[in-house]
């Protein structure tokens, strides 16, 4: 079988790291296979890999018609492999960085090329400019014609996830079983880089493992640190890349020095630790994060013997326990009383950030929306944390931080530490290790190709992008740290 993989760019990040992954899967179980690229990589890769200037993200690519884009492709994957392509397994193709590629995809499915669509992110989920952008340039502000485009049917399009809550969601919009596959990521972290150096000082250190972007909740995290007090050291990995996320991300560190929270920032980096030597390091792994993707952070300590506490995300870890993994040191919900803020400070904001949210994918709030999405953040009283924007989460920790008799009114107040989590350690080492693994992740990859590529090449439609879109906009699902 030869297979081409197809990605924007091969520089770091999550999706690089699965193509890594998939390529030393696959030629462990002796699948030829190779990637299509936009620009070369920004590091030595291990695989057999073509650049195609085409594939590169809207801004950077050269100006080119559909069918010059599928001409290159099929010529740089032929070359490599000896041959055609077997089947063609993308990566986030529907994502909006490129309004090219999914048209030259869809050109080629239609001439019968066999396909796997391979998504980690949606547009529909939390990136309105990037599908704004697609339903304009490539759609004319057509719904159903950019469905059409992004999630044709078809035996020979298939499309894989990495949670229940996107296979769920696929299955609504009307994608047939036997072309739906759930294809949790593998969790191989490697080997650690440096000999283990010690942590300056004898306290407990709790890490979030994360670059510390604005969905990743990071005022939450320094709650904590003012919950637990001074008897632990809590620190983070990684700064932003991305030049928008600074102003938040050096105003959460503002507010640590002023308040003078025990947290330590980007401890990650060329003067510091390594990745995985920290995380080994560490006496507990923490996330705080209100959306993922896949959810390595509640997975990847596990495997270097530290427990993980935070905030839980079900419509992402449903999946780990039905798979049996244990998080006992996760919480659905961090509240705080709502008097701390006043009901109609939050009705406003809730209400000011429903409509932000729905009008980014040109829609606007039913009748019953806002009370659906108070529901969700409002029990008997009290209030989630991570529904709040950064402002009113400035407030909760001043007076947490300010009246220290406050700190047991909020919910957990505190979070078992790592000997109590020894039995859970144990268990979810060992379901790791047995179900998580990269030979497992080949032999299912393995699995999902034989199907694709043994499939007739016949197309049955497309997705209803509209109830695509009302799931991910779901008034249940909205963080104003979400909302632009």
């Amino acid at each position: 079988m030869r297979v081409a993989l197809v990605h924007y760019h091969l520089q770091s990040g999550g999706v690089t790291r699965i193509i890594c992954h998939v390529l030393k899967a696959l030629r462990a179980r002796g699948i030829q296979c190779m990637v299509l690229t936009g620009k070369e990589p920004g590091f030595n890769i291990s695989g057999t890999y073509r650049v195609v200037p085409g594939l590169q993200y809207e801004l950077d690519r050269p100006k080119l018609s559909v069918q010059a884009l599928t001409e290159q492709m099929r010529s740089a994957a032929t070359e490599a492999l000896g041959g055609a392509p077997d089947l063609w397994h993308v990566h986030n193709h529907s994502l909006g960085k490129s309004l090219l590629l999914p048209l030259a995809l869809r050109q080629m499915a239609s001439e019968g090329e066999h396909f796997l669509f391979h998504i980690h992110d949606f547009a529909e989920d939390g990136r309105p400019a990037n599908y704004r952008a697609m339903l304009q340039q490539m759609a004319g502000g057509q719904c159903d014609l950019l469905a059409s485009q992004l999630y044709p049917q078809g035996d020979h399009v298939h499309y894989a996830v990495l949670n229940t809550r996107d296979h769920c969601y696929l299955q609504e919009a009307g994608l047939d079983e036997p072309q739906l596959h759930l294809l949790p990521n593998p969790v191989d972290l490697g080997k650690p880089s440096l000999a283990e150096a010690p942590l300056p000082g004898k306290l407990p250190l709790w890490l979030y493992p994360t670059r510390a972007i604005r969905r990743k909740n990071l005022g939450e995290f320094l709650l904590w640190s003012a919950l637990v007090g001074e008897t632990t050291w809590f620190a983070t990995t990684s700064a932003p890349e991305n030049p928008l996320e600074q102003p938040r991300y050096q105003r959460w560190k503002q507010i640590a020095a002023e308040l003078g929270l025990p947290v330590h920032f980007e401890l990650v980096g060329p003067n510091g630790y390594g990745f995985i030597d920290l995380l080994r390091l560490a006496d507990m792994a923490m996330t705080t994060s209100v959306a993922e993707g896949f959810g390595m952070a509640f997975l990847e300590p596990w495997t270097q013997t530290t427990p993980v506490c935070g905030r839980n995300l079900v419509e992402i870890t449903r999946q780990f326990a039905i798979d049996a993994l244990e998080l006992p040191g996760c919480y659905d919900q961090l509240t705080v009383p709502l008097d701390w803020l006043g009901e109609e400070r939050v009705r406003k904001a809730a209400a000011s950030g429903l409509c932000r949210n729905l009008a980014a994918y040109g829609r606007q709030p039913g009748k019953d929306d806002l009370e659906r999405c108070l529901q969700a953040w409002i029990k008997d009283g009290r209030i989630d944390f991570g529904r709040l924007d950064e402002p009113m989460q400035e407030d909760v920790l001043s007076q947490v931080v300010g009246h220290q008799a406050q700190a047991a009114l909020v919910s957990p107040a505190d979070l078992p530490d790592s000997a109590t989590m020894a039995a859970a350690l144990n268990k979810n080492q060992e379901i790791l290790q047995r179900q998580y693994t990269l030979e497992r992740y080949g032999e299912r990859l393995e699995q999902i190709y034989d199907q694709v590529a043994g499939a007739a090449g016949s197309f049955c439609g497309q997705l209803d992008g509209g109830v695509l879109l009302d799931r991910f906009l779901a008034p249940e699902r909205l963080h104003l740290l979400r909302v632009d």
